[in-house]
C-alpha cells in the first residue's frame, strides 16, 4: 500500500469533499480530532479551514500515547509529523465528539490498517464510547479485509474519495 500511494499520489479533493457532505450531515459535532498528513495520507487542511464552527484538535505523541491539543502552532514532532507545539492547550479525551483517523489501508467493516505502533488504537480504547471513529482514505485505499487483531479499533464509518 506504501508503494501504491507513492506511485499514484492520489489528490484530496474528492475524499475531503465527502468528509465535508458527512460533516454537514452531523452538526452537533464540536469538537474533532484530525491528523497532519504524511505523504499517502488525506490532506484534510481545505476542509478545516471551512468549517470554523468545530474546535478542530491535533494530535501529539507522547512516549506511547496520543494526546490532543489545540493547533496554536505545528511544529515538526516525532516520526516528522507536524504537532502541537510545546505548550499547546491540551483537550482531554472526553471532550472529543469525533476522531477522523489516517491509515493505510480500511475496509468495509470499519477495519483500519494503521503504521504499527498501536497509538491511534491505544487512545481509541479510552475515547467516549459516544465519539464517533472516523476513517478517510483515497479509493485505492479501500481493500476487502484488513485483517483486524482483537486489540484494533473499528472505525464507525469509513470515507473514501
Amino acid at each position: 500500500m506504501r508503494r501504491l500511494l507513492r506511485e499514484r499520489q492520489p489528490a484530496s479533493d474528492k475524499a475531503c469533499a465527502a468528509l465535508r457532505q458527512w460533516l454537514l450531515a452531523h452538526p452537533a459535532l464540536r469538537t474533532i480530532a484530525v491528523y497532519s498528513p504524511l505523504p499517502g495520507e488525506v490532506d484534510l487542511s481545505e476542509t478545516l479551514r471551512l468549517r470554523t464552527n468545530i474546535q478542530w484538535v491535533y494530535p501529539k505523541v507522547r512516549g506511547t500515547d496520543l494526546t490532543f491539543h489545540t493547533r496554536a502552532n505545528l511544529v515538526s514532532g516525532a516520526f516528522g509529523i507536524l504537532e502541537p507545539a510545546d505548550g499547546s492547550p491540551e483537550v482531554a479525551l472526553e471532550e472529543i465528539d469525533a476522531f477522523i483517523c489516517p491509515g493505510l489501508a480500511f475496509d468495509p467493516r470499519g477495519g483500519r490498517l494503521g503504521r504499527g505502533r498501536g497509538f491511534y488504537d491505544r487512545m481509541l480504547a479510552n475515547a467516549r464510547p459516544d465519539a464517533i471513529k472516523l476513517g478517510v482514505c483515497f479509493e485505492i485505499q479501500l481493500v476487502t479485509d484488513t485483517f483486524p487483531e482483537p486489540h484494533d479499533i473499528h472505525m464507525d464509518h469509513v470515507i473514501t474519495g
